[in-house]
């Protein structure tokens, strides 16, 4: 396993240099979910929640989160992406909506992070605009699923 990118010969924090990577076209896909009250499901899935289109703004959260990673991520590349999709899945037999963000990107660095960010906003707003029905629910397993592109090759969750 190679070595962490983002520390100097020193030791201190450093944004990794990818001037001599070459351009390619690079993609990412993260996955989470969030877990709450069966109620809630039905609120959002119904458009019954008196805020409006919960998915709707959540997945508008996302994409803006995405666009917007290098600002919250201290050693994050800004990104022209090409592309943001915000996808959910409810689950209902878990009282859960499965969050999944595919980003790209023609760069010489990946878009793991923009993907990653674009589930944890996309989360984070179904969070805020349903806690007051529902303080108790839960954000969890958000991962990457998928990326290719990049000197590193694909990768696959397992």
């Amino acid at each position: 396993m190679a070595g962490f990118t983002h520390f100097d010969e020193t030791g201190a924090a450093a944004m990794v240099d990818v001037s001599t990577k070459d351009v390619t076209s690079r993609t990412a896909t993260a996955r989470g979910r969030i877990v709450m009250q069966g109620t809630t499901l039905s609120m959002i899935l119904e458009k019954g929640h008196k805020k409006g289109d919960v998915l709707g703004v959540a997945r508008l959260a996302g994409i803006m989160g995405a666009k917007r990673t290098s600002d919250l991520i201290p050693l994050c590349h800004p990104l022209g992406l090409s592309k943001v999709s915000v996808d959910f899945h409810p689950i209902e037999a878990e009282n859960a909506i499965e969050i999944e963000a595919t980003a790209k990107v023609t760069g010489q660095t990946g878009v793991e992070m923009e993907a990653l960010t674009a589930v944890s906003v996309s989360a984070l707003t179904i969070y805020d605009m349903c806690k007051a029905v529902d303080k108790g629910m839960r954000i969890e397993a958000i991962r990457l699923t998928h990326k290719d592109g990049g000197v590193s090759g694909p990768f696959e969750a397992a």
